[in-house]
C-alpha cells in the first residue's frame, strides 16, 4: 500500500511529555485539595470538556457492551478500537488510526525497505501480475518473469475478493522466512510453483535515469522516502558527466512520501538559504520553514518537470518549489492537490496514529491543497493512453524489444508530454542562446 504523505516525523518528545504528565499527576494527590475551588473559578482546568467527553463515550461504551447481542463483538477492546477508527479516520482523507501490522507496514514503505520475494506486482483483469522482478532478489533469481500471473500465495488460491493490499501483505514477510507461491506463465501456458526465502529489499526511488536525443538528462522519481534525497543527487552527478545541457524530471504517478526527502530533492536548485516550503499548523508560532543547506552555487540548467493527476504530496512539493521561483518549466496536467503534512503519534504496542498537523506552503505562501498545481504547458493524455504510458515506464528495456507487445499486450506508444517537456527545452536553449549572443554584441560595442 501506498500512502500519500508529506511529512513522517515521530513525535521525538513524546517520551518527556509523558514523563512530564506523570510527574503532574503524583504532584496532583497532594495539591488537588488544597486548590480545586480556586481552579473552578479561575478556570484552571482547560480538560473539564474532555473530561466531559470522554465520561459520555464511557456510558456508550457500557451500554454496548452490556447489551449488544453478540458478546463477542462488543468486548471493551474491540468497541474501543473501532471508535478510535472513526473519531480519527472522521477528520480527513489523511488521518489514520493504525493497527501494528499497518503501522509496521508505513514503516517500511517510508523506508523504502521491506522483507519480501523482490517482484513488483499490478492488479491487471482480477489478475495479479508481476510488472518486473527486481534484480539481485530472490525473485529474479528463481527465475520470475515480467508477465507472471500469482494464482496462489502460501496454499491460499487468489480470487476476486483478494485486494492488492492482501497480496501484498501475504507477500512480505520477515527476513529468512519462506513463502509457497503458484504461478501462471502465458507466454508458455503453465502452470509452475515455487519456494521461495523472504530478504530484505530496498526498492529505489529512481526508476529510470538516462540521457536523451539532443543531450537532455531524464530522471523518473516513482517516490519519496528516506533514500530518494541521495539516489536523486547521483542521478544527477552521473548524468552532469555525461554533458547533459537540460534536465527532465518526472514525478507523473508519483504519489509522494516525504516532506525532507521532497526538500533534498529540490535543494541542489537553491541557493544556501534560500527557502523551498514551509509548513503552518492551527497557530502562528506552528510555522516551519525548509531552507536548502547545501554548500556551492545552485545547478543552473533549463529544466522541466512532468506531472499529472498521479503527482501528490511530496512530489507537489518539488514542483510548487521549482514552478513558484521560476526554476523549472512544468508540464503535463493539473497535480492530484495533497497539500497537508501528517505526523506520527507512537502508541502502545507498536501501533499509532497517523495525523494531520499542518499544511504546506510554496515559496511565495501558495498552498495546492485541494487545488492542486497547473502545468505552464498543459499536454493532456487520455484514460487509456495513462495506463498503457505506466505500464510502458515500468519496462523500459522491453519498448526497442520484440517482446514488447507479446508480453504487455500493445504496440510502444509515443510519450506526448515527455516529447512537448523536450521540445519546450530547445526553445529554452534556443532563447539562452540569442541571449547570450546579445550580450556578446553589445560587449563588443
Amino acid at each position: 500500500m501506498i500512502y500519500n504523505l508529506n511529512r513522517m516525523p515521530t513525535v521525538r518528545s513524546m517520551g518527556k511529555r509523558i514523563f512530564t504528565l506523570a510527574t503532574g499527576a503524583l504532584l496532583g494527590v497532594l495539591c488537588v485539595p488544597a486548590f480545586l475551588h480556586f481552579g473552578l473559578l479561575w478556570g484552571l482546568f482547560p480538560s473539564r470538556d474532555l473530561n466531559h467527553a470522554s465520561s459520555y463515550v464511557r456510558e456508550v461504551l457500557q451500554i454496548v457492551n452490556e447489551n449488544y447481542v453478540d458478546p463477542r463483538a462488543s468486548s471493551y477492546d474491540a468497541l474501543a478500537r473501532s471508535a478510535i477508527h472513526g473519531m480519527v479516520e472522521s477528520l480527513d482523507p489523511h488521518s489514520e488510526y493504525m493497527e501494528t501490522k499497518d503501522s509496521e507496514q508505513l514503516e517500511e514503505d517510508l523506508s523504502g525497505e521491506f522483507g519480501g520475494i523482490g517482484i513488483e506486482v499490478e492488479a491487471r483483469d482480477k489478475r495479479i501480475v508481476v510488472i518486473t522482478p527486481i534484480s539481485g532478489t530472490p525473485g529474479a533469481r528463481a527465475g520470475i518473469l515480467r508477465g507472471d500471473e500469482i494464482t496462489g500465495i502460501d496454499g491460499h488460491h487468489l480470487g476476486k475478493g483478494d485486494s492488492m493490499d492482501d497480496v501484498v501483505t501475504r507477500l512480505r514477510g520477515k527476513p529468512k522466512t519462506k513463502v509457497q507461491l503458484s504461478f501462471y506463465r502465458p507466454s508458455t501456458g503453465r502452470s509452475f510453483d515455487l519456494s521461495l526465502t523472504r530478504e530484505v529489499i530496498k526498492v529505489d526511488s529512481v526508476g529510470d535515469a538516462r540521457v536523451l536525443a539532443g543531450d537532455v538528462g531524464y530522471i523518473q522519481l516513482k517516490e519519496f522516502s528516506e533514500h530518494t534525497g541521495e539516489e536523486f543527487v547521483d542521478a544527477v552527478n552521473r548524468l552532469l558527466k555525461q554533458n547533459i545541457n537540460a534536465l527532465v524530471i518526472d514525478l507523473r504517478n508519483n504519489p509522494g512520501g516525504l516532506l525532507d526527502a521532497a526538500v533534498e530533492v529540490a535543494e541542489p536548485f537553491f541557493k544556501k538559504g534560500e527557502l523551498i516550503v514551509y509548513t503552518q499548523g492551527r497557530k502562528p508560532s506552528d510555522r516551519e520553514d525548509y531552507l536548502a543547506e547545501a554548500e556551492g552555487d545552485p545547478l543552473d540548467l533549463p529544466v522541466a518537470v512532468l506531472i499529472n493527476g498521479g503527482t501528490a504530496s511530496a512530489a507537489e512539493i518539488v514542483t510548487g518549489a521549482l514552478k513558484d521561483t521560476g526554476r523549472a518549466v512544468i508540464v503535463g496536467e493539473r497535480s492530484f492537490g495533497k497539500g497537508s503534512v501528517q505526523a506520527i503519534f507512537k502508541l502502545k504496542d507498536g501501533e499509532a496514529l497517523r495525523l494531520t498537523t499542518a499544511k504546506y506552503y510554496t515559496p511565495s505562501g501558495v498552498s495546492i491543497h485541494e487545488k492542486g498545481i497547473a502545468p505552464q504547458v498543459e499536454v493532456v493524455m487520455t484514460a487509456d493512453e495513462d495506463f498503457k504510458l505506466h505500464e510502458q515506464q515500468s519496462s523500459p528495456d522491453l519498448v526497442k524489444s520484440p517482446e514488447f507487445k507479446s508480453l504487455l499486450g500493445f504496440e510502444p506508444i509515443e510519450d506526448r508530454q515527455l516529447q512537448t517537456a523536450l521540445d519546450v527545452l530547445k526553445g529554452v536553449e534556443m532563447l539562452d542562446g540569442q541571449a547570450d549572443a546579445a550580450k556578446k554584441a553589445g560587449a563588443s560595442h
